[in-house]
């Protein structure tokens, strides 16, 4: 049996044009960068190509600065049938200080699609160490939290007309 790959670490430099009015980096352009980060740890756990299915509790803590390295943590938590919890933690660190900030972390839900575009059972997650446990627990909490709020959503039943807007 292959070990499995649950994790990913990528480093990027923030650059002026990712920058928004206030000189600081454009929350967008995180959520570009989060998405691409929790694609390819996702991509690399199943070992197919992977859709965007939800993102959850993005928390933008503090501002990212042009010219810091960005450091973007990534980890499978949970794993469904096609649809894989994938936790992405955000350290900014300052070049010169090298003084390091926790600035972000969400959750994305991924899942897994064929050539044809349809979902397909994904392997199951192996739990090997403690931290792997609690970060697995957590996930199941979020699940049900998401579905709980997916249901109250659907009760609402409330569709906006673009006469709404």
């Amino acid at each position: 049996m292959t070990k499995q790959e649950k994790s990913l670490t990528m480093t990027v430099l923030m650059t002026p044009d990712m920058a928004n009015f206030s000189g600081n980096v454009h929350g967008g352009s995180l959520l570009k960068l989060l998405d691409q980060v929790a694609y390819a740890c996702a991509a690399k756990y199943c070992k197919s190509y992977v859709v965007t299915a939800a993102l959850d509790q993005v928390f933008f803590k503090q501002q990212v600065n042009v010219g810091e390295l960005v450091t973007f943590f990534a980890r499978v938590n949970h794993v469904g049938r096609s649809s894989m919890e994938v936790g992405v933690k955000v350290v900014a660190e300052h070049l010169r200080t090298h003084e390091k900030r926790h600035t972000t972390s969400c959750f994305f839900t991924m899942v897994a699609i064929d050539e044809q575009g349809k979902s397909f059972e994904v392997p199951r997650l192996i739990l090997e160490t403690e931290e792997d446990k609690k970060h697995h627990a957590a996930a199941e909490m979020r699940r049900a939290m998401r579905q709980e709020s997916l249901e109250k959503s659907r009760a609402l039943n409330v569709e906006l007309s673009e006469e709404e807007f």
